[in-house]
């Protein structure tokens, strides 16, 4: 067992670009062509080579990319009984382009009755944790669930199963506690909690796509922490569990905009995970400011390096922004990752696998050269 803690001074937040043998795997046992044998067959292939890609670079956290999903949050969602899914016709509508993934519901009460599939995915990753690597997992954060169905497309068929939100949050809060008891077994040390929410609530916009009033924001900027605390706070004292902030990563297209400072009092105050992952790669995500916010001795992980792109970050200009982000918090509480993860979603961002590795790269490099322990 890897005692190791995420995360690290050069870091990631889970996803990487499908491989082209996993992309045509996954098509033909769609179109009936392979069995799910044939095609699982691929996919831990392809986690392997991912697993050794990471090693040769020296990163001390793997994960499998997210190489068994076709979106970073849904597959999670799916294993549970009460969500039902199909294709969708509409998406939802991204900057410059719609996010065709599933529509996404309730059809009953929200629990999870067998172990999830994401345990038995995770004992594979687990396998290849050495000295001097450690295995985590990732998975959408209890407000990302709960959001999905009170979104105002799902408003109405969730409300003729839950007649209070309260009771789906209950719900919700128990089936991601055994989802917990039963990766815990199965070694897991390290969980990632992936959340959108809180981009939502930063943007200026965030009441329309909620569906609510602007002064209802508040209110559910306190329900979503509070979820998410119910589950951080179950956790054994031994799991570290971080959360990634995101704003939506689809084929290098995003959902939300705006600064951290008007959900900076109760998600850095208030909320409880080790470590924040955060976007800072453009001018989307506003200045670090709010950073003084950080209370305690939580870590903050700067995704100043792009995955919707392909250009190169120059060197000297990120460690600049490392250093105006420690005028703020001290540098040692400081780590750097890319933004977001380089396929969140099947279909990937635009950029090659071989620019995604200099990517990856490029943070080692330059973590190296700020902080002596990396």
């Amino acid at each position: 067992m890897s005692e190791l803690k995420t995360p690290f001074r050069y870091d990631y937040v889970g996803s990487f670009l499908r491989p082209e043998k996993l992309k045509e795997a996954r098509k033909a046992f769609d179109e009936g062509k392979i069995d799910y044998p044939a095609l699982k067959k691929v996919e831990d292939e392809c986690i392997a080579e991912l697993v050794a890609k990471l090693k040769a670079l020296d990163y001390h956290v793997i994960t499998d990319g997210e190489f068994r999903r076709a979106t970073w949050h849904l597959d999670f969602m799916w294993g549970f009984s009460g969500v039902g899914h199909e294709e969708t016709k509409t998406g939802l509508p991204f900057h410059g382009e719609d996010a065709m993934i599933d529509d996404t519901y309730l059809v009953g009460k929200v629990a999870l009755e067998k172990e999830h599939p994401f345990v038995e995915h995770f004992r594979f990753l687990k396998q290849f944790e050495d000295s001097v690597t450690v295995a985590k997992q990732t998975i959408p954060a209890p407000a990302q669930f709960y959001a999905q169905f009170i979104f105002p497309l799902n408003r109405a068929s969730t409300a003729k199963i839950y007649k209070t939100e309260e009771a789906l949050a209950d719900d919700i809060v128990a089936g991601y506690e055994k989802f917990i008891d039963d990766l815990y077994k199965a070694g897991c040390r390290n969980l990632q909690l992936d959340d959108c929410t809180w981009g939502m609530f930063a943007d200026p916009r965030g009441h329309l796509f909620l569906g609510i009033e602007k002064e209802e924001l508040n209110k559910l900027q306190v329900i979503s922490k509070d979820i998410n605390n119910r589950v951080i706070n179950y956790a054994p004292k031994d799991m570290i569990v971080n959360t990634h902030i995101c704003r939506g990563n689809f084929h290098s297209t995003y959902a939300c905009e705006g600064a951290y400072d008007t959900v900076a009092d109760v998600l850095f105050g208030e909320e409880n995970p080790q470590a924040y992952f955060l976007e800072f790669d453009d001018e989307r995500s506003g200045g670090f400011e709010s950073l003084a916010k950080v209370n305690g001795d939580k870590k903050v992980v700067l995704g100043l390096i792009t995955t919707k792109s392909p250009v190169l970050e120059k060197k000297e200009d990120v460690i600049a922004r490392i250093h105006e982000a420690a005028k703020y918090i001290p540098l040692e509480r400081l780590y750097l990752s890319p933004q977001c993860g380089f396929a969140s979603c099947e279909i990937g961002n635009k950029l090659t696998e071989e620019e995604q590795w200099a990517k990856m790269e490029l943070v080692k490099e330059i973590a190296k050269e700020v902080w002596k322990d990396a």
